[in-house]
């Protein structure tokens, strides 16, 4: 195994944070945003600070070192002369000096970033401006360290120089908090008004903000959300009972079950991919300061020999156990999602909802009430990434391979016939990424509309011509679509096919003639799963 986690430090500011950096600066600190890097212990260090302070000053030092040990070691580099080695380098290397600009705009962004998150709104005083000498020179080895600290490595490349340059003195590998600063001192006096206004505002937020993650075969997403209405600068003004608003969603596809039907484990590809996304995933969690946080994986993630290296990584990351959930939870979650998309005010007392969850590795067929009570619920092992691989190998999918999936499909299928009561189903809704990619075809999108998607009733008969045209295309054809998501292009003829196979024999069962196709699928069921 090649694969090393790394957990994501938390940046959220506590009360100990703040007596910690008063202690290592010898002085009331003023204005902490974020903690932008933390020791191995979890010490500060490096402050993340508001670009206007409480007393009005505008601040563009936004990444300020802290930790005693360190600012020693980079006072060391600075007093051998490295800035004007640095200096004479940025003015005759082209490409250095590109990488220095970039650097100064993307602190800028971040400026613009923590000033939105305290709340102090522009500061034209300080437009354009960064630190540390960016973007034309270097002036200050400490500015330009905080800032590689916080950002993670290739954002500030001299930054990320001074930071090896450091190593006799210090190294991020190593804690060197011990005798740094007086542990038993009493903290110096500081005017805590910004801070506890900006503590109290992430604790409102906190009680209401709650983050949910899908991992499947094929992709992996996130969904933070909290109370329509909530004050966003304040954190006040939550309604438990209102609906749930989105704040964050997102969707990378990472293919975690590429290869596992035939491997049996996860690869240390897929595994990579995977942990990079969580890590992404985690830093949205911190910032936007979801208070609970659940992650659900599915399919592939249930029965690989490789389990537990999976599990570790995903709880270092983001500080939860992940749930390996079964293929009932699993659909329930996915009803609870996806109903809403649904119009049932005029179905009777026996009609019955199917939603059908199509996956990378597996579809969930769960029926249920109106009122969202599950009736059934079967997990069948099809899915787009499971039956590219097991039957749609050719590129297009040759009339042999297409007929062997679509039986292969039909068995399965009649399988779930048996055990659930596909016969008083009077809607079908289909969600996850293969059913909205044929919505997409079948409403003509030029590019991927959610809220053309969201809600769409079509005739089964569209929804089957629409994946016909995707089984049948080329690979190549199907990137051409602007709705197309580059990870699905090899997959959705898969997809495509099991969707219009489901709804043929759902159709031939119940006399349904028509379907729905949702946005909100098992990722919101998690979420609201979370509500208090």
């Amino acid at each position: 195994m090649t694969v090393s986690p790394r957990p994501a430090p938390d940046r959220t500011v506590t009360e100990k944070d703040l007596d910690t950096l008063s202690r290592q600066l010898g002085r009331p600190v003023r204005d902490v945003v974020e903690i932008g890097a933390r020791c191995v212990c979890g010490n500060p260090l490096v402050a993340t600070t508001a670009p206007r302070l409480s007393n009005g000053i505008p601040f563009p030092t936004t990444f300020y070192l802290t930790h005693p040990v360190l600012t020693a070691a980079v006072s060391r580099v600075e007093a051998d002369g490295e800035m004007a080695r640095m200096n004479d380098r940025l003015a005759q290397d082209p490409a250095l000096a590109a990488a220095h600009r970039a650097a100064h705009e993307a602190y800028i962004a971040e400026r613009d970033r923590v000033g939105a998150e305290a709340g102090t709104g522009p500061v034209p005083e300080i437009a354009g401006v960064s630190a540390g000498g960016m973007p034309e020179r270097v002036k200050c080895l400490h500015a330009l360290v905080g800032h590689a600290l916080a950002a993670g490595p290739g954002v500030n490349p001299l930054g990320d120089e001074a930071i090896a340059l450091v190593a006799p003195w210090w190294t991020p590998e190593v804690c060197a908090c011990e005798g740094a600063w007086d542990e038993a001192a009493a903290v110096p006096t500081k005017d805590l008004s910004r801070h506890v206004k900006h503590l109290e505002r992430v604790a409102a937020l906190k009680e209401v903000t709650v983050a949910g993650v899908d991992c499947g075969t094929n992709s992996i997403r996130l969904l933070i959300s909290r109370p329509a209405g909530t004050d966003e600068t304040t954190g006040a003004g939550a309604d438990p009972a209102a609906p749930l608003a989105d704040v964050v969603r997102e969707m990378r596809v990472v293919r975690l079950g590429e290869g596992v039907d035939a491997t049996g484990a996860f690869s240390d590809a897929a595994l990579e991919r995977t942990f990079a996304a969580v890590d992404e995933y985690a830093r949205l969690v911190q910032r936007h300061h979801a208070g609970r946080v659940r992650f659900v994986a599915t399919s592939a993630s249930r029965d690989v020999s490789n389990r537990a290296a999976f599990v570790d990584g995903v709880r270092e990351r983001l500080g939860v156990e992940p749930e390996v959930v079964s293929g009932a939870e699993e659909a329930g979650l996915s009803f609870a999602g996806a109903v809403s998309a649904v119009e049932t005010a005029d179905l009777g007392p026996e009609d019955l909802v199917l939603v059908v969850d199509l996956g990378g590795g597996s579809t969930e067929l769960v029926v249920g009430t109106p009122a969202g009570e599950v009736v059934g619920a079967v997990s069948l092992d099809m899915g787009c990434v499971r039956f590219t691989e097991r039957h749609l190998r050719s590129d297009p999918p040759t009339s042999d391979e297409v007929t062997a999936a679509r039986a292969d499909a039909l068995r399965l299928l009649d399988d779930a016939a048996a055990r659930l009561p596909l016969e008083r189903v009077a809607r079908v809704v289909g969600v996850a990424g293969s059913v909205t990619t044929v919505t997409a075809e079948a409403l003509g999108l030029s590019t991927y509309e959610p809220e053309a998607i969201h809600g769409a009733r079509l005739p089964i008969a569209e929804f089957r011509a629409a994946a016909e045209g995707l089984v049948a295309a080329t690979r190549a054809e199907r990137a051409e679509r602007g709705f197309m998501h580059p990870g699905r292009v090899d997959v959705i003829g898969a997809g495509a096919l099991l969707w219009s196979t489901v709804l043929e024999r759902v159709a031939e069962v119940a006399g349904v003639t028509e379907a729905w196709a949702s946005e909100h699928d098992i990722l919101d069921g998690i979420v609201l799963s979370l509500r208090s």
